[in-house]
C-alpha cells in the first residue's frame, strides 16, 4: 500500500478510536458498572479488534494493534467492572480518559518515602523480586535523562544504516542487532506516546522500560524491566482473579504459581493476535511456545525461591544470574520469537518504511527549498 493511503487509513482508524472512547466516557458514567456497562462496551472492544486490519505497515499497524486491541481493550474491560486506571479518578476528564485508555502510559504515583510495605511487582507474575516476603520499600523506575533516549535513538539509526551491509554479516549477529532494534524502537515509540500525553495533559508518567539487559532473573526481567505497562495491565485483568481462585485450591502460598502461568497464556494469545495483524498469516504457535516456556520457567524460579527463601547461602550471585538470564531470553527469542516475525518479512518491510519516510522528508525539503529560491 502507498504510504499516503496508509496515513489516510491511520487517521480514519484513530478518529474511530477517539469517537469510540468518547462514547465509553459519556455513556459509561450513566450505566452502572458490571454486566450493564460491559454490554455497553463490548461493541467497542469488537471494533478495536477490527481496526488494525485496516492498516498494513509494521510501525503504524503494529503500534495501533498494540495500543487499542490489547491495552485499550483490557483497560475498557476493567472499566466495565469499575476497576483499572480509567476508574482510579472518579472526576477524570475526557482528554485524560482518552489518553489513559489508548496510550501505553501509566500515571506516576508518588508514595511517601521510606514507607515500609510488602513490595509487589507490576509484573505479569504479580510477585515481587523479594520472594522472602521481607518488608521493603517499593520504588518506581527512575525517570531517564534525555541523553539516555538520545543515545538510544542514535544507536537505532546506526543499526538501520548497518543493515545495508548485512549480507556481509553473520546471521547470529544480525539477529542480535534485531534484538536491540526491537528494544530501542519500542522504547522510542512509547516515549513519543508518553511525551504526547505529558505535553497535552501535563502528566508525570512512569518509564515503560527499565534497562532490561541488566536483569538478574526472569522475575526481574518480566516484573520490573520489560514493557512495564503490559505487566501492570495484566495484573488486575488476569493475575489477581486467578490468584483469588487458586487460593481456594492450593492455598495462598502457592496460588501465585498458576496465576503466573495463566498470565503468560493470555500474553501468548495477545502476541499471536498482534503477529497476525503484522503478517496476516496463519499462526504457527511459536510465539505461544515462547511465552509458555517463559511462564513455566518463571513458575519454577518462583517455586525454588520460595523453597530456599531462608537459605541465603543458596542465592546465585548477580554476576552469574544476570548473564544467564540475558542469554536465556536472547536464545529463546532467536529460537521461537524471530522466526514468525521474519516469516512475514517484518525486517524488510520495516526498513522499507524507514526509506519511505526518509524519501518523504527529502521531497518536502526539496519542495520547501525550491519555493525559497523562487523569484
Amino acid at each position: 500500500m502507498e504510504m499516503e493511503g496508509e496515513i489516510g487509513n491511520f487517521i480514519k482508524v484513530w478518529l474511530s478510536v477517539f469517537l469510540s472512547l468518547f462514547y465509553c466516557y459519556a455513556f459509561g458514567k450513566l450505566v452502572p458498572k458490571g454486566i450493564p456497562r460491559l454490554l455497553l462496551i463490548i461493541p467497542v472492544v469488537a471494533l478495536f479488534l477490527d481496526l488494525p486490519l485496516h492498516l498494513s505497515t509494521i510501525h503504524l499497524g503494529g503500534t495501533t494493534a498494540f495500543f487499542i486491541s490489547w491495552l485499550a481493550n483490557f483497560k475498557l474491560l476493567l472499566f466495565a467492572f469499575g476497576k483499572g486506571p480509567l476508574c482510579s479518578d472518579p472526576s477524570i476528564s475526557l482528554p485524560r480518559f482518552v489518553a489513559v485508555a489508548c496510550l501505553p502510559i501509566k500515571i506516576q504515583q508518588n508514595p511517601p518515602p521510606k514507607t515500609p510495605q510488602f513490595q509487589t511487582s507490576n509484573h505479569q507474575n504479580g510477585h515481587n523480586s523479594n520472594t522472602n516476603g521481607h518488608a521493603t520499600t517499593k520504588q518506581n523506575p527512575a525517570p531517564k535523562s534525555p541523553f539516555n533516549y538520545a543515545l538510544k535513538g542514535l544507536l537505532l539509526a546506526l543499526l538501520i544504516k548497518v543493515y545495508d551491509y548485512k549480507e556481509h554479516l553473520h546471521p547470529n549477529l544480525i539477529w542480535a542487532m534485531y534484538c536491540f532494534h526491537i528494544y530501542f524502537a519500542l522504547e522510542i515509540i512509547l516515549l513519543m506516546a508518553a511525551a504526547l500525553a505529558r505535553a497535552l495533559l501535563g502528566l508525570e508518567l512512569e518509564p515503560q522500560f527499565n534497562e532490561p539487559y541488566l536483569s538478574s532473573s526472569l522475575q526481574d526481567f518480566w516484573g520490573r524491566r520489560w514493557n512495564i505497562m503490559v505487566t501492570s495491565i495484566l495484573r488486575p485483568t488476569v493475575y489477581e482473579p486467578v490468584v483469588a481462585l487458586s487460593t481456594r485450591v492450593v492455598g495462598r502460598r502457592w496460588a501465585p504459581l498458576p496465576a503466573v502461568m495463566g498470565t503468560f497464556i493470555v500474553s501468548a494469545i495477545m502476541h499471536e493476535l498482534i503477529f497476525y495483524y503484522l503478517g496476516r498469516l496463519p499462526p504457527t504457535w511459536e510465539i505461544s511456545w515462547f511465552f509458555l516456556l517463559h511462564g513455566l520457567c518463571l513458575v519454577v524460579e518462583i517455586a525454588v525461591k520460595k523453597a530456599i527463601a531462608k537459605r541465603k547461602k543458596f542465592q546465585v550471585p548477580r554476576l552469574v544470574s544476570g548473564p544467564l538470564t540475558v542469554a536465556f531470553v536472547t536464545g529463546t527469542v532467536f529460537w521461537l520469537f524471530f522466526p514468525p516475525l521474519l516469516r512475514c518479512n517484518a525486517d524488510v518491510r520495516a526498513l522499507g518504511e524507514y526509506a519511505a519516510v526518509g524519501a518523504f522528508f527529502k521531497d518536502v525539503g526539496r519542495a520547501f527549498a525550491s519555493r525559497l529560491l523562487e523569484p
